[in-house]
């Protein structure tokens, strides 16, 4: 089966509206997704970039919440410009990774919805709490993101990104190891795959 792996920080503006569209995307074409949290922060360190490229050059900043309200407007989905961005998305990366991959979609969903379509801020634990109970699950999942297994496994998903060269979010690459970077991108990646794998 066609296969996408998809790279998402929870911070980057433009996976919320590939989060929110992807699975439909894949299925339609019959290519299969594996959602990939991971964090965006260590890997723009390690470049020398103190912060996201949206917060350092207003103009560009100023151009993008703007494009992806006119994204969100598009395709039916809720935008609202959330505090403090890029936010801390920690937590959510880790409870991410707490779920297992049929929960993680409609969790990565959900967060995304809450930060840029409600303006919440997603580093608070009452927040993520609010999002899993919505969903069914038990808030108490939080307290396994202070397990050093769940550390650790976003650590090395985080070092994994970088070891593909994976340098921004979303990010998809196909079962044949070809990348795609960009919410304008994403169909391109899904049709990649059922051609060339």
């Amino acid at each position: 089966m066609p296969h996408v792996d998809f790279w998402y920080d929870f911070a980057s503006p433009y996976s919320y509206p590939a989060a929110a569209r992807i699975a439909d995307e894949a299925a339609h074409r019959g290519v299969s997704v594996t959602w990939r949290p991971f964090l965006l922060g260590p890997i723009f360190n390690r470049k020398g970039l103190p912060t996201s490229p949206l917060k350092t050059d207003r103009v560009k900043g100023a151009y993008a919440w703007r494009d992806l309200g006119r994204i969100c407007a598009r395709y039916g989905l809720p935008f609202a410009e959330p505090p403090g961005f890029p936010q801390n998305s920690l937590l959510a990366a880790r409870v991410a990774l707490v779920l297992d991959e049929t929960a993680r979609p409609d969790f990565t969903v959900a967060v995304y919805r809450a930060q840029f379509g409600e303006g919440k801020t997603i580093s608070e634990v009452e927040v993520i709490a609010g999002v899993l109970a919505a969903l069914g699950h038990d808030a108490a999942l939080i307290d396994r993101t202070r397990d050093d297994a769940i550390k650790l496994a976003l650590r090395h998903q985080t070092e994994h990104a970088e070891a593909l060269e994976v340098f921004g979010a979303p990010f998809f690459i196909t079962g044949g190891g070809e990348p795609f970077w960009g919410h304008d991108r994403m169909e391109d990646a899904l049709d990649w795959a059922t051609k060339k794998g």
